[in-house]
């Protein structure tokens, strides 16, 4: 069911450490690419909506993954369905996209966000069919959508800057995690990465979700590209 507010819920569909911060820059070959995936890839700006939600479609399916192999929050835990929601801001002009997945650790983040083309989707199927892994009768790889690796960065298409605050899932021993990660760039070359004490997480003040993990991201729209933080242009 789709609703509009002044903060937009559009789209929900079933499915103790001191913070610490760095600024660490793309590697170089990194941020020719950059511009080319952000300039010269997608002739269609609307792309980088169903490309984040392939992404945050892949992370539910990575914490479903880990509920059935009864690692760390797996199996018989209590938590929220898993869902993605879009939530638009025309007085701020942002856009956000929260899922309630597996989230990402600090040096995940480094790792698949500060290396373009780098797929974690990927890598994580690569390693279940190398392991031959099977869940019930299906293949435990059916549902994971990302490829490539280069989707993210669709983002900056249209965004000045991109945050990215992801807590991750409970660990394979079930310790909860004590830090959110917070990942954010203007796409011109460096990117910052902080880590806050867990009580700082903002993921689900837009939701009504009960479960300690997942991602959020934010982008602060262009002047150019505020249509996408209209409700009814995201909706259609």
């Amino acid at each position: 069911m789709l609703s509009c507010m002044h903060t937009t819920r559009l789209l929900s569909t079933q499915a103790a450490a001191a913070a610490t911060k760095e600024t660490m820059e793309f590697k170089a070959e990194t941020r020719k690419l950059l511009d080319i995936v952000t300039n010269s890839i997608y002739t269609d700006k609307e792309v980088f909506i169903r490309e984040l939600i392939s992404n945050a479609s892949d992370a539910l399916e990575k914490y479903r993954y880990q509920q059935v192999k009864g690692q760390g929050g797996g199996a018989g835990s209590v938590s929220s369905p898993l869902e993605i929601n879009l939530f638009t801001d025309d007085k701020k002009n942002t856009l956000t996209i929260v899922d309630n997945g597996i989230g990402m650790s600090k040096e995940e983040l480094v790792s698949n966000l500060g290396t373009i083309a780098r797929s974690g989707s990927k890598q994580f199927v690569d390693s279940l069919r190398s392991g031959g892994e099977q869940t019930g009768t299906q293949t435990a790889t059916e549902g994971i959508i990302g490829q490539f690796g280069v989707g993210f960065y669709s983002s900056f298409m249209v965004s000045d800057s991109v945050e990215v605050e992801s807590l991750p899932a409970a660990s394979t021993d079930g310790e909860q995690q004590q830090l959110v990660h917070l990942w954010k760039s203007d796409g011109s070359g460096t990117f910052e990465i902080e880590s806050r004490p867990v009580e700082d997480c903002s993921i689900h003040s837009l939701t009504d979700f009960s479960s300690h993990h997942g991602s959020k991201i934010t982008m602060l729209l262009k002047e150019s590209c505020n249509e996408y933080a209209d409700p009814e242009k995201i909706k259609r």
